[in-house]
């Protein structure tokens, strides 16, 4: 690496970026995986317990004066809105001052947030952290999705990822059957169960925190923002770990370097500017795929529970078993397609993720209207539908977190993130907690058609729009915005 005079503002050539592209998978990025894809059980846990609570909550004994509706409407709202934030906070913060730092950070927001919530001993209380807990979940979206794609080689990144944001529904599957031990009055008090739940939250999430102390800055963070020689000694050891593991087996030469201009940090206007003018179908993709499967997600989905009890009858102690089932489905969504996004490619894959989790769940929303199905077989068609959708879902972080340069990663995740997820996440849950719950077959279907509806449309959104970034570099995709001139085959 050659250095000019200086530390901040200097112009370095690297290969650090072909250098971490061409490693073979190892123990190294399992650390990484394990240390920093974790979180997302962690929200999993959060969003299905609380979905799966809401009705043990509005009983009486329960330690709060709240109705399941403002459980699953205004605390569901509250927590995204948090996540919103959050994101953009944080987001701004992790471009500025680096992933470690931020990745610690969020996930003591949550840990704090997520104790005092069980602690909780009014509905404003309750509320509150709520509020707080999806900050910290919100920020870790940003610092870990740009973490984990910085440090994850190019021919791995896309299944990675799918797998990593997948894991989500490992944490509501957990959630599920949390919520049908702790919903026991047979083991725990009214008042108690539920607090129980989410003090398992704060125990992984300490688990969590001892294994993320030993995952490392981003090195193409570290030498854009003046930091070249600690990069290069980095991924100097990072490489000499793997070559011990595959028996001191020399690597693969680096395919080419990048010269850039160091810089400590970027205004948000620029960032702005950089998102809005100069990737515009980009931009609009990942508004299209956010907004999509937010509604499905955050409007429909977690009213599954409701939609069980009004419906179906089924008690408030047993919906934990039918979330847990469709929560397999989504997992195994991203786990068995996860390849494909590396090997057929992004825009194929993501286009018809999301359009056929919108028919079938056309279809869903025509056999419901029917009276066609019973609490068993609208499960079974939920997993259908969330198997292709959980993959689409979870595409669409994949997508903003590599299709924009480096210096603006974590806040156009955040971007995304946030407006998606507040058009989606916020108002959804407002609108369908009344819809779900009103008893009328109608207002359940008109809730199935608007998310379906949105799911096609982003469908349809990334067959024009979607960028073939498998098995490419981050700085070809997008070309850094300290770059000193354009790489070879970098997206314009």
């Amino acid at each position: 690496m050659s250095l000019s005079p200086g530390t901040t503002g200097a112009t370095v050539t690297t290969a650090v970026p072909a250098r971490l592209d061409r490693l073979p998978w190892s123990r190294w990025h399992w650390t990484v995986v394990i240390g920093l894809g974790t979180v997302w059980i962690l929200d999993g846990l959060e969003v299905t317990v609380v979905g799966n609570i809401a009705g043990r909550l509005s009983e009486s004994g329960s330690g709060l004066p709240i109705s399941s509706a403002q459980v699953t409407g205004m605390a569901a709202a509250l927590y995204v809105a948090g996540a919103c934030a959050g994101a953009l906070f944080f987001g701004w913060l992790t471009d500025r001052f680096g992933r470690k730092k931020l990745f610690l950070l969020t996930l003591a927001v949550y840990l704090a947030a997520t104790a005092l919530t069980a602690l909780s001993f009014s509905t404003w209380w309750f509320f509150v952290f709520r509020f707080f807990t999806g900050f910290g979940i919100g920020g870790e979206y940003a610092a870990i999705n740009s973490a984990i794609d910085e440090l994850i080689p190019s021919t791995f990144r896309g299944r990675v990822d799918l797998i990593i944001n997948g894991s989500f529904w490992l944490g509501a599957i957990g959630g599920s059957l949390l919520s049908i031990v702790a919903l026991d009055t047979d083991l725990f008090a009214k008042n108690v169960g539920w607090r129980l739940t989410f003090a398992l939250g704060v125990v992984l999430g300490l688990v969590i925190l001892l294994v993320r102390r030993n995952v490392p800055e981003s090195p193409r963070w570290l030498f854009i923002h003046g930091r070249g020689e600690e990069a290069e000694s980095l991924v100097t050891g990072i490489e000499d770990r793997v070559r011990d593991e595959r028996g001191g087996t020399e690597l693969p030469p680096p395919a080419g370097e990048i010269t850039i201009h160091q810089r400590k940090s970027i205004g948000f206007v620029e960032i702005a500017r950089t998102v809005v003018r100069s990737y515009p179908r980009r931009t609009t993709l990942g508004l299209a795929l956010f907004i999509g499967q937010a509604f499905l997600y955050n409007a429909i989905t977690f009213g599954f529970g409701a939609i069980l009890t009004t419906f179906y009858d089924v008690p408030t102690g047993s919906t934990g078993y039918y979330f847990a089932v469709i929560a397999a489905g989504n997992f195994m969504g991203p786990l068995l397609l996860g390849r494909l996004f590396d090997t057929v490619g992004r825009r194929l894959m993501i286009s018809s993720t999301y359009l056929l989790s919108g028919i079938l769940l056309f279809g869903t929303a025509w056999l419901f209207d029917r009276g066609s199905l019973t609490a068993t077989t609208l499960t079974a068609c939920w997993c259908v539908v969330l198997f292709f959708a959980s993959a689409g879902a979870s595409s669409a972080y994949l997508t903003v977190s590599e299709i924009f340069p480096m210096e603006t990663r974590a806040m156009a995740i955040a971007f995304f993130y946030a407006v998606g997820t507040a058009a989606g996440g916020i108002s959804g849950p407002l609108l369908f907690a009344d819809l779900t719950e009103s008893g009328k077959v109608a207002d359940t279907v008109l809730a199935f058609q608007i998310g379906a509806a949105l799911m096609c449309l982003a469908g349809l959104v990334a067959a024009m729009f979607a960028v073939r970034a498998e098995r490419r570099s981050l700085e070809d995709i997008a070309q850094p915005l300290s770059a000193v001139r354009p790489r070879a085959g970098a997206a314009v």
